[in-house]
């Protein structure tokens, strides 16, 4: 399976961005998604989560403001990301995996099986 996530860019704060990412490859091995981000000096963390049946789970920080989205037919996950802070800015990963995880699964040591590149988010003031 790959990802290529795609959608980031500059924006001010207070704006929005789409990310996409598209899978290809062997998709049928394909339940939960998610997306990660890693800002500048820190960890990785987890943003969102999406099961094949479409329950989804965001880290407080993003609660309100980001929504996962999947479009099974196009094999795609989707993070629309509203009223953007600065500290939202990060490098942007997106994620699949072949068991059907929930975002408790994920903090609590589940890893996803395949990862995209990254997608660069930066918030302006």
């Amino acid at each position: 399976v790959q990802l290529q996530a795609s959608g980031g860019g500059l924006v001010q704060a207070g704006g929005s961005l789409r990310l996409s990412c598209a899978a290809s490859g062997s998709i049928g091995n394909i339940n939960s998604m998610g997306w990660y981000r890693q800002g500048p000096g820190k960890e990785r963390e987890l943003v969102a989560t999406i099961t094949s049946g479409g329950n989804t789970n965001y880290a407080d920080p993003v609660k309100g403001r980001f929504t996962i989205s999947r479009d099974n037919a196009k094999n795609a996950v989707y993070l629309q990301m509203n009223s953007l802070k600065l500290e939202d800015t990060a490098v942007y990963y997106c994620a699949a995996d072949g068991l059907d995880n929930y975002y408790s699964d994920y903090e609590e040591g589940e890893r996803y099986d395949y990862w995209g590149q990254g997608t660069l988010v930066t918030v302006s003031s």
